[in-house]
């Protein structure tokens, strides 16, 4: 516990906000144990500095800030080139168009798909993406958002409202970013690029095995990636040279003058 004047941080509160941080974290970033990694490095760092906590905010938004924090540094220290997002600005100037629409059915569908819903979340510049999930996944009010963007009230409201076209945008273009899929998908192209390594290993079910050669068949950008693989997984085995293994003669001079190899 770290007290400052008549405010403590509890640990006891620090562990009851967990769940929260990580359905966050998993939201911003889809993946698991980037998402582990954001818990852990927010926890570490809050009761290392629990002397910070002032007691203006809750310990659930101090924490969600942390954690905010934690994640736009990671997204910064990744290459941009890499990376492909929606534009605020952009998205407002179409939405404005009396004559801009979308497939209002499609998009229905679509998102009620967890992991297309999730795919679109995932093109959200991060402090929009952060602003929708904590508003409509997780209940919070706007005002609680502005303290954990570190905003006005006003901004955060902009932000919900924003975040929400982009999302309906990328869920429409849905189509046009998997159109070469159609037809072909009996898997994502994450959950195959997942599982790829226990498939060298042959660690799959026969099930798993079929649905994943079914999509290697017909996907025009996993093939590519599995190749690349395969060549890295031959060649660090031809690393493994009979010709480099240590002979018992040059083992004994290692190992020096006073020291015998024992045999059996």
């Amino acid at each position: 516990m770290a007290t400052v004047g008549d405010v403590a941080l509890q640990t006891d509160d620090v562990t009851d906000a967990i769940p929260g941080l990580y359905r966050y974290a998993l939201s911003l970033s889809r993946d698991h144990h980037v998402a582990e990694d954001l818990v852990q490095d927010t926890v570490v760092r809050a009761l290392e500095k629990g002397d910070t906590f002032r007691g203006d905010s809750s310990v659930h938004t101090w924490l969600h800030r942390i954690l905010h924090h934690r994640y736009v540094d990671l997204v910064r220290s990744q290459d941009a080139a890499t990376r492909r997002e929606s534009s605020p600005d952009r998205t407002e100037l179409c939405w404005r168009e009396d004559s801009y629409t979308v497939d209002g059915e499609q998009v229905v569908l679509r998102a009620e798909r967890d992991d297309e819903l999730r795919d679109a979340l995932s093109h959200l510049p991060v402090s929009y993406r952060s602003a929708v999930v904590l508003h409509d996944v997780e209940g919070w009010t706007a005002a609680r958002i502005a303290e954990v963007l570190g905003v006005s009230l006003p901004a955060a409201k902009q932000r919900i409202r924003r975040g929400r076209m982009m999302l309906v945008d990328e869920l429409d273009a849905h189509a046009e970013r998997h159109a070469d899929l159609k037809g072909v998908v009996p898997m994502r192209c994450w959950a195959v690029r997942e599982k790829v390594t226990d498939y060298l290993d042959d660690e799959l079910t026969p099930g798993e095995r079929t649905t994943l050669e079914r999509h290697l068949g017909g996907c025009p950008t996993c093939p590519p990636l599995f190749a690349g693989l395969v060549g890295v997984k031959d060649g660090l085995e031809r690393l493994r040279d009979p010709d480099s293994v240590i002979t018992p003669e040059l083992a004994a001079r290692l190992r020096g003058p006073d020291r015998t190899m024992r045999t059996t």
